[in-house]
């Protein structure tokens, strides 16, 4: 099956993309970019320690302008970085049968609702994955258990989340990236937990 996960390099796309693994789909790990900056090599980076194919999909600066301003508008990030999510899976849904990600049941941004999802498997006649049966507590014991992790304070120079060039965006149109988004710690993947390397291959 021709299937992809959309890809940050943190735990919890990595968790997604060793399950549909261990099912015996061998995915592609898509990581969107906009062209401001080279948020991509850190994802990259965290694909190779696991072995896994990697890509990075460039989509239209307008996607991250509209982002930024509805950020600005609203004073916060959510509806911004839900709709860069939005089209960054209606993109992948163009190339692939399967796209999974790695949003949780108590994740609230960037997720798409139950409606989305189904208006997306009808229209693009694709299959859409994620982990909305597992909390917090759970993929962080299952994600410690797999990979070497390094927890530390997101920034552009560690992360690949879209939220690196929104915010180098809204920086080029005059405001304070820190007004809207607050201070966070991230854990990326470094690698296999050794004790289990042999038996993920």
């Amino acid at each position: 099956m021709n299937a992809c996960v959309l890809y940050s390099g943190g735990k919890d796309s990595s968790l997604a993309a060793v399950m549909l693994q261990r099912l015996g789909i061998q995915p592609e790990l898509v990581t969107v970019n906009f062209g401001i900056h080279d948020s991509w090599k850190q994802a990259s980076d965290a694909a190779a320690s696991l072995g896994f194919p990697h890509r990075v999909l460039k989509l239209g600066e307008e996607i991250l302008m509209d982002a930024a301003e509805t950020i600005i508008n609203d004073g916060f990030p959510n509806n911004g970085i839900k709709h860069i999510h939005r089209m960054a899976v209606e993109a992948v849904a163009r190339e692939y049968e399967m796209v999974a990600d790695g949003t949780r049941r108590d994740d609230r941004t960037p997720k798409l609702t139950r409606d989305e999802i189904q208006s997306l498997e009808d229209r693009m006649n694709i299959e859409y994955v994620n982990l909305d049966g597992l909390g917090h507590r759970t993929v962080n014991r299952l994600a410690s258990m797999l990979f070497t992790l390094r927890r530390e304070r997101s920034s552009i120079e560690n992360s690949s989340d879209y939220e690196v060039e929104v915010r180098l965006l809204i920086e080029e149109m005059g405001h304070s990236p820190e007004s809207f988004f607050p201070v966070h710690f991230q854990t990326r993947v470094t690698g296999w937990n050794t004790k289990i390397k042999e038996d993920a291959k």
